[in-house]
């Protein structure tokens, strides 16, 4: 500027100044020009002057998914209908505000939401830790077809993992989606060190869990209480705070399940969207047992990433001189058992749950005992009892009696499946009548519908529906209702109101004697 003051400024003045600066030659003569104007000088000038993303014009970003384009042809439109489309920045202006007041994060949140910002979110890694410190537990869909019993379905699977060792705890696979036994199940494996589910295991200091009803329901939360185990909920839809487990989801679908029949989301040719046919699917067994020994080669032979020299899990776990808290099996062999709460006697039908009866070998001789009942949740095929008189002692195992057979349980889900195939197809039929549907319209208007009906079709189907409707043929005053007891309170009669002299009608419309009781006027004068 004191160049240009003593009239010397040359471009190669300013040039050298962008050059340095490290800015477009065009930027240096804008600030010229601002000083020039008396609006200061520097390269903070010119911050007041350009487009700057606004809170209203967040807002329009978000209604239209963060489309600048769109948000510039609106505020266009708005501008020209005000009779100045000038006051609106030039697409290119607008653009370039977004991109340097709005990081890449918030502008793909405005564009796909929270699952886009988190993509360009940075996390930390949670400092290194001994074995046994910390575990983590969450439920994966395998995207596998199986069969069970004849049946198709997805099983899931319930596992542990240590966080220090990357070493799988516990596992439990269920053909349906899991409940709070599954993950007593896998909590009971993996604090367990014997065969077949050692040597890694014992007491973890605390579990890590999402914010599933399964892991914190009140059976998990006193299994685990019982052995001074906190288990920490984190908050939803925040999976990168669990990331070992979470690593293990993703590992097991591209090192394992992509390999078995029936993988759901293998890529295939256009056109050939047919799943694989029953006969080659895996029987849910021998899925369960090829799981188990993916499990095994994680532990034994796999070299994730994250252990020192190349470690595997169990043998990071056993070079981890940290002491091991173990659990007596007499202790953990009810460990996934819920307590009953109520004490029975044994009789010589044997003992009664949920109205059905169990019976076993051992109860000969102890009819009349008193016992309490443990069972594992969602399964009633056979109970624990225990003693009343002296809590603790285990007296046997006892199973349900007169249980169905496998053909018959067949043939029960067959009926039940025929039963709801019908009831579907009614709801469709009903709802195939409750919905009106409109011919295609181009220009705008009142849609016309479909099918007309008649006036004597409409009322012959109403008619119909009356009589079927039984709250439509109750008859109310079929049993006249009898009259109140004596001891109940009736309301006391008000006395009439004599009408004021001044309004008083003429002597010929004055009634000579008092209205009845019941009459007109003391409903209205009486009862106000």
């Amino acid at each position: 500027m004191e160049l240009d003051a003593k009239g010397e400024l040359t471009t190669a003045h300013a040039r050298l100044v962008a050059s340095g600066m490290g800015v477009s030659l065009r930027t240096v003569w804008n600030w010229i020009a601002a000083a020039r104007r008396g609006e200061g000088l520097g390269p903070g000038t010119l911050t007041s002057l350009r487009v700057s993303v606004t809170p209203e014009l967040r807002a329009r970003l978000a209604v239209w998914g963060g489309n600048v384009a769109a948000v510039h042809r609106e505020l266009l439109a708005e501008a020209t209908a005000a009779g100045d489309p000038t006051t609106v920045p030039s697409l290119r202006t607008l653009q370039r505000a977004v991109r340097q007041d709005l990081t890449p994060g918030e502008r793909a949140g405005l564009q796909s939401g929270e699952a886009g910002r988190r993509r360009f979110d940075v996390y930390g890694k949670r400092p290194p830790v001994h074995r046994n410190a910390c575990w983590e537990g969450d439920h994966k869909r395998i995207p596998v077809r199986v069969t069970v019993e004849g049946e198709v379905a997805c099983p899931w699977v319930t596992w542990f993992v240590d966080v220090a060792t990357k070493v799988i705890t516990g596992v439990a696979v269920t053909p349906h989606a899991p409940a709070r036994d599954a993950v007593l199940a896998a909590l009971r494996t993996g604090i367990s060190r014997t065969g077949p589910y050692g040597p890694a295991g014992g007491l973890p200091a605390r579990v890590r869990v999402d914010r599933g009803k399964e892991f914190l329901c009140q059976a998990v939360t006193q299994a685990l209480g019982g052995f001074a185990v906190p288990v920490e909920d984190l908050p939803a839809y925040t999976p990168y705070r669990k990331g070992t487990v979470e690593a293990l989801n993703s590992a097991v679908e591209e090192m394992f399940l992509v390999s078995l029949p029936g993988y759901t989301h293998r890529a295939r040719p256009a056109g050939a969207h047919r799943p694989d046919q029953t006969e080659d699917l895996l029987p849910f067994p021998d899925f369960v047992q090829a799981l188990l020994g993916w499990v095994r080669w994680w532990n034994t032979e796999h070299h994730p990433s994250g252990l020192s020299a190349g470690q595997t899990p169990i043998a990071a776990w056993e070079a981890d001189p940290t002491p091991i808290e173990d659990v007596d099996e007499e202790q953990l062999a009810f460990f996934a058992l819920e307590d009953d709460g109520r004490v029975r006697k044994i009789s010589t039908s044997g003992v009664r749950w949920r109205r059905r009866f169990y019976i076993a070998p051992w109860m000969v001789g102890h009819v009349g005992t008193r016992v309490r009942l443990r069972y594992l949740p969602h399964y009633d095929g056979q109970i624990e009892v225990f003693s009343a008189e002296q809590p603790g002692r285990h007296l046997g195992t006892a199973y349900l009696a007169e249980q169905a057979t496998l053909q018959q349980r067949r043939a029960l889900s067959s009926v039940r499946e025929k039963k709801a195939r019908a009831l579907k197809a009614d709801l469709k039929a009903a709802e195939r009548l409750r919905r009106t549907r409109y011919t295609a319209t181009t220009t705008p208007g009142t849609p016309r519908p479909r099918r007309t009906v008649t006036g004597k079709q409409a009322q012959e189907e109403i008619a119909r529906a009356k009589a079927t409707d039984l709250a439509a043929r109750a008859l109310p005053d079929l049993i006249p209702p009898r009259d109140p007891p004596p001891d109940w309170a009736r309301p006391r009669p008000t006395p009439i109101t004599r009408p004021n002299p001044r309004n008083a009608p003429a002597a010929e419309d004055t009634p000579d004697t008092e209205a009845p009781s019941g009459s007109k006027e003391q409903g209205e004068d009486g009862f106000r």
